[in-house]
């Protein structure tokens, strides 16, 4: 087994939070310097930018993870991880179907642009990629699995925009892999309110919108290679496979 350095939700300039200098190519190159071995993408509503992340990444030490943070119609934030382009162009089309119309303001919200290899803008979202899909969070959980996925519910620990915030629990009936920590959030503090999390998997992501932030709050992978696969069976502790919060030794 071998001990992999994740950073498993960052954003890249196609969220309107995201800073302009989020490029999925800088993305890549500064989760490099730092040595992240596994670097997902989760931009707000979108799986958008994805594959030209998985493009900087070819022949480079570095395994992306394709995805989005989806926004239920409880206005909580889940984590979907795709075991694929067949499966991330599904995830795409219904997130367009369930995305309200409500328009962005880019001078109050931020862009949400879409660029290729030469940086040039090849779509821009009319659409806000904040808002909240008409989906529950039991919806999509299922929509994503049916797809063979991964969902993940994120930054538990959050005041606001996290499931426990927005719901008080969560719902015993959501099938869900595991569940994500904020950079700050503590395992221990959460378990003494929500005893029934005390046997899944947690993983801690630095959910960074600035370039500075990105793999400042890792998790560790404990997996044979690096690969969807492996990664699913770390969230579900499976053949040895485990994640840990703070850096272990293979």
């Amino acid at each position: 087994m071998q001990i992999y350095k994740a950073d498993l939700h960052t954003h890249t300039l196609f969220s309107p939070c995201g800073d302009l200098e989020m490029t999925p190519d800088n993305i890549i190159s500064i989760a490099l310097e730092r040595g992240v071995d596994v670097i997902a993408i989760t931009d707000h509503n979108s799986t958008r930018h994805c594959r030209l992340a998985e493009h900087y990444s070819h022949n480079r030490d570095i395994f992306v993870l394709c995805g989005a943070e989806i926004t239920t119609r409880e206005e909580a934030h889940c984590l979907a991880y795709m075991p694929g382009h067949e499966a991330l162009d599904r995830l795409q089309d219904y997130l367009d179907a369930h995305l309200p119309d409500i328009p962005n303001n880019p001078d109050v919200f931020g862009d949400q642009v879409q660029i290729d290899e030469e940086y040039n803008i090849v779509y821009e979202e009319p659409r806000l990629l904040t808002s909240a899909l008409d989906q529950s969070v039991n919806e999509v959980a299922d929509f994503v699995h049916s797809l063979g996925g991964l969902f993940v519910p994120a930054h538990i620990d959050k005041s606001t925009t996290s499931l426990i915030s927005q719901l008080g629990f969560i719902p015993f009936d959501l099938d869900y892999d595991a569940v994500e920590l904020s950079k700050h959030g503590d395992k221990e503090e959460i378990l003494k309110t929500h005893k029934y999390l005390k046997d899944k998997m947690f993983t801690r992501s630095s959910d960074a919108h600035l370039p500075d932030i990105i793999g400042t709050a890792p998790c560790y992978l404990e997996m044979e290679t690096r690969s969807f696969d492996e990664i699913r069976k770390a969230l579900h502790g499976e053949e040895g496979r485990r994640v840990y919060l703070e850096k272990v030794e293979s």
